[in-house]
């Protein structure tokens, strides 16, 4: 009988030898690789780091393999050529693996062929919060010895993009600055406040940590810091109190905490989705809503920065500015993503009080609004409106002249004007839409208009 397909014959000291691997002529089973998940600690544990560092690769996004030293990484599918993506969570008060974590590595991995390494340093960050930043030194040397066998197997410095979440982002920042700012970008995601505000820029999460630092501000009224840290500074609604967030105590642990990892859910989300996450820089949120920042130009020469991993942002241009705030507005849930447009309206007369205009955007199932105050003698207002829909899906729009509130009798105060609108950004004022025809407005009565923006 001849071999079977794992089968083979061989003389040995002048005696035919017959060997047969396997059954059946089955090939034998290719051995999996043994899973490694993140350690749990409770608040009695909470002191030592005992840092693990997790590998994850594209062809098996949801098994980490437990990465040490060079060895581990040169049998454990770790490519060099490919960048790397560190991961490093923040405080955890109960000692639990992030329950974000699976999603965010699946996610990037989907997005890009990447290695993926997640930190876990559960223990060291468990229990006492300012415990926990006493760590950020130790772990941060610890994730160094670790970065420099990287580069010993030939990865380049530039190469490495770390993405850290609150306390995680200044150990990023720390981590960066060892390496004298040459790692390829840090993300930090609502940066860590408390202990972190008044630092110094050796002590926390700065825009000379790295070729590239970047910075999405969801909470900077409670756990976020609300200072800028990076070269490009994303304040989304303004830094604080995001939409769909819990507003009363009553809700317990996610009002405390629904506003802060906002920020991780909007990079999860701007990684599954093709609707862009657009920012526009300005000197205060304030100052945006009033739609006095309509363009890129100052100080990114047109290129407007998006939250994703799009090379720096978007930003094209060098030397990079440092410390830029810029803001956006997102929906409550995902996508959160929201298209931008100024809207205007020019009084054909002027008045001597304040004149306020509700302007709303419909579409087929989607209402926006925004309110456009044209100060006393002066006759153009404007205003940001942001809409989930793109703005040649909109059909109508609606006014409504804001009321004097006279108590005694009915405001029959008329006003008329031109309405205009234009998609962020407004590079060129000649993309301005205008309706055709006047709008008469009378008071606390709301008008309505069929609104054809052409698709682009």
């Amino acid at each position: 009988m001849p071999p079977g397909p794992w089968e083979s014959c061989f003389w040995v000291g002048g005696l035919l030898l017959w060997l047969s691997v396997g059954s059946s002529g089955d090939a034998p089973p290719t051995p999996q690789p043994k899973c490694a998940d993140f350690q749990s600690a409770n608040l009695f544990e909470g002191t030592d780091l005992k840092v693990q560092f997790l590998l994850f690769v594209r062809s098996n996004p949801s098994c980490g393999q437990l990465v040490e030293g060079s060895s581990d990484l040169q049998n454990s599918g770790f490519n060099a050529t490919l960048g790397t993506k560190l991961i490093i969570h923040g405080f955890r008060v109960l000692g639990t693996k992030p329950s974000w974590i699976d999603k965010f590595i699946r996610t990037l991995l989907h997005a890009m062929n990447a290695n993926v390494i997640a930190v876990d340093w559960i223990y060291g960050s468990t229990g006492v919060y300012f415990s926990a930043v006493k760590n950020v030194i130790k772990l941060s040397l610890e994730i160094s010895l670790f970065l420099n066998k990287l580069l010993m197997l030939g990865v380049s410095e530039s190469s490495i993009h770390i993405i850290g979440v609150s306390l995680g982002a200044h150990v990023g920042g720390m981590v960066g600055q060892l390496f004298g700012g040459q790692l390829g970008q840090i993300t930090g995601l609502d940066p860590a406040g408390p202990e972190y505000t008044r630092a110094s820029v050796e002590e926390r999460l700065d825009a000379g940590d790295a070729l590239f630092v970047e910075a999405i501000h969801t909470d900077t009224d409670n756990l976020g810091i609300r200072i800028p840290v990076g070269h490009v500074d994303y304040f989304v609604n303004g830094g604080q109190d995001q939409p769909g967030c819990p507003t009363f105590f009553y809700a317990g642990y996610s009002y405390l905490i629904c506003d802060h990892m906002r920020a991780v859910h909007l990079y999860i989300s701007a990684l599954e989705n093709s609707c862009p996450l657009m920012a526009f820089p300005c000197a205060s949120y304030k100052a945006f809503l009033a739609g006095h920042c309509l363009d890129c130009f100052n100080p990114f020469l047109l290129s407007c920065p998006r939250i994703g991993l799009v090379e720096q942002g978007g930003v094209k241009i060098e030397p990079l500015p440092k410390e830029v705030k810029v803001y956006l507005l997102t929906t409550s849930s995902a996508p959160y993503c929201m298209h931008h447009s100024l809207v205007e309206f020019h009084l054909k007369e002027l008045r001597n009080k304040d004149t306020n205009i509700e302007v709303t955007f419909l579409s087929s199932n989607v209402t926006s609004s925004s309110k456009i105050t044209i100060p006393k003698q002066q006759r153009h207002g404007k205003g940001i409106m942001a809409h989930a829909t793109p703005q040649c899906q909109i059909n109508q729009v609606k006014f409504k002249f804001q009321s004097s509130n006279r108590v005694w009798k009915k405001d029959r105060t008329t006003i008329i004007g031109k309405f205009c609108t234009a998609l962020l950004p407004v590079n060129d004022r000649e993309k301005m839409v205008c309706l055709p025809d006047p709008v008469n407005l009378q008071a606390s009565v709301t008008v309505s208009r069929d609104l054809k923006i052409a698709c682009v």
